[in-house]
């Protein structure tokens, strides 16, 4: 796995090979897989995503009933064309929140990179794919350029919530799709690297508090600012807009962030949200109910 985005820019450089191929050709390495074969893997991947969005039921709630149906609301507006921000972006909305739902609910997901954070990548693939037709190949090459993005972060700073709150989650899952998108565009390593980091600085500081303890409130709507994030960020740097911190330096910036967080705001529910009087009064309710 490599240290930083800056080794496979050059990998991409040297071998005069995409991104994605450099990340490929190293879980190759590491999993002891044909080419093909690591290509199934994550076609697997892609495909159990879409049907995550496909398999959504918008009466199903989660066991403490704090989440459950949003989805399904956001889907209803997007077919009367009413969502503010157009019917692409309510797309994007729509299957966060869809996925994140479907987490929370114990059906299956794809952790990308972590379970809390699984709507972000997909909500913005999957709509991509929808709105301009790339092919299943094409989406599995954005794939390993997110999972090269992911694998960074981790060797780099984290991807835990435990240890570098929700920035870790959520914003490194941003970071990925928006690289990721970018690739989709006829970006290279370079203007990759550039929207994973403009869209992880954007999401900096930010907190894991989930209330109860459970990945539900407010971890499911937090997927949405991350596929969202994502979107703008990959369309500021097809713009042309540079980051002035590159991107493995946002990675250390993060885990130094994190470092530095009160451990109430690293997913213990001892600070944040979860210690406010309402979701005091949730905790207290779903401990009476169990």
């Amino acid at each position: 796995m490599y240290n930083s985005l800056s080794q496979i820019i050059k990998e991409e450089k040297v071998k005069k090979i995409p991104f994605w191929k450099v990340v490929q050709l190293d879980d190759c390495h590491e999993e002891e897989l044909t080419e093909d074969e690591s290509m199934a893997k994550v076609l697997e991947l892609y495909t159990a995503m879409k049907e995550s969005v496909a398999n959504y039921d918008a009466k199903t709630k989660s066991r403490s009933a704090l989440v459950g149906g949003n989805g399904g609301k956001v889907e209803e507006r997007n077919k009367k064309h009413e969502m503010l921000c157009g019917d692409f972006m309510g797309s994007v909305i729509e299957k966060a929140l869809k996925i994140a739902e479907s987490n929370a609910c114990m059906k299956r997901i794809v952790a990308s990179p972590t379970a809390g954070s699984c709507g972000v990548v997909p909500a913005v693939l999957i709509s991509l794919q929808e709105r301009d037709g790339f092919s299943d190949e094409k989406m599995c090459e954005a794939l390993y350029v997110a999972a090269g993005i992911g694998g960074v972060i981790a060797a780099k700073a984290s991807i835990s919530g435990a240890a570098d709150g929700c920035q870790a989650e959520i914003g490194s899952a941003s970071a990925m799709a928006a690289g990721a998108a970018v690739y989709l565009y006829g970006g290279a390593g370079a203007d990759i690297s550039n929207a994973a980091a403009l869209a992880l600085k954007n999401l900096l500081g930010l907190a894991c508090d989930p209330v109860a303890g459970l990945v539900e409130v407010p971890c499911v709507k937090r997927n949405v600012i991350g596929a969202t994030n994502a979107i703008t960020s990959a369309d500021l740097t097809l713009a042309g807009i540079k980051s002035r911190i590159p991107a493995d330096e946002v990675f250390e910036a993060m885990h130094q962030i994190g470092k530095n967080m009160n451990v109430g705001i690293k997913e213990t529910a001892e600070g944040g949200l979860a210690t406010t009087k309402t979701g005091l009064k949730i905790t207290e309710a779903i401990r009476e109910a169990d």
